[in-house]
């Protein structure tokens, strides 16, 4: 069972697990677990998708319950007016604050995007970011004797494939568990000291106007039981509601 973080009649939110894809991918064709499925044979009733979160991402994930509010809400994505934050734990440590604003070239698949052009422009993709906790662990990695981490707060103002994962590994501060745009070195310590076995990405909360009363609502997700563990490992004190 998912978990629901929001239900009404004419949307749904849960808190889609780690490593589960959304929908059916041409990527991933030995999938048979698929969020829009479970949730649809989870409450009876057909779901629509607004927006995706990919497959080692957690977290808040909405979907209409019908294709005129589902058109709603899409609008509101392609317009910016949903407010979307992440929470990673990264390599190094992050200054308090800042933006990466750095273009992305479209990550293009041989089987799903066979028919699209491969000489594109590379499309604006903008990242604010918040550092929460710093912290070292006295834990050999590659050359040096300890090794630094960060937990962030992140606010993409665009909606590029893989763009966090992506603008962190720009500024060298990678998010542990990528096993794609992270550090390979970095990823074994963790799966060997702290029995990792995800991306260390969350989808923490979303803002947006509700498609037919107008109101403003907030979802939040939980970090999960493995998250916090590593966190705890870490000793890191801050507990995110």
């Amino acid at each position: 069972m998912l978990p629901i973080l929001y239900q009404d009649e004419h949307i749904v939110i849960i808190d889609k697990p780690s490593g589960l894809l959304v929908h059916r991918s041409l990527i991933d064709k030995r999938e048979t677990r698929f969020a829009l499925q479970m949730t649809r044979d989870q409450i009876g009733q057909y779901v629509y998708p607004v927006h995706r979160l990919d497959k080692p991402t957690s977290g808040v994930l909405v979907m209409a319950l019908s294709s005129e509010v589902a058109a709603q809400l899409t609008e509101q994505f392609t317009q910016k007016q949903v407010s979307k934050k992440y929470v990673a734990l990264v390599r190094g440590y992050t200054d308090d604050n800042g933006t990466i604003d750095y273009p992305l070239q479209e990550q293009l698949d041989k089987i799903a995007d066979k028919n699209t052009k491969p000489d594109k422009p590379a499309q604006d993709a903008v990242t604010h970011y918040e550092t929460l906790w710093k912290g070292e662990v006295p834990i050999p990695v590659g050359r040096y004797s300890s090794a630094r981490y960060s937990l962030v707060s992140l606010t993409p103002e665009t909606g590029r494939k893989h763009q966090i994962r992506r603008h962190m590994k720009h500024i060298f501060h990678p998010i542990i568990g990528d096993t794609t745009h992270g550090d390979g070195k970095h990823n074994n310590m963790f799966r060997e000291q702290f029995a990792l076995s995800r991306l260390l990405l969350v989808a923490k909360e979303i803002r947006f106007n509700h498609p037919e009363s107008g109101e403003s609502i907030t979802i939040s997700a939980p970090l999960g039981e493995e998250f916090e563990r590593i966190l705890t490992g870490l000793n890191c004190s801050i507990r995110l509601s």
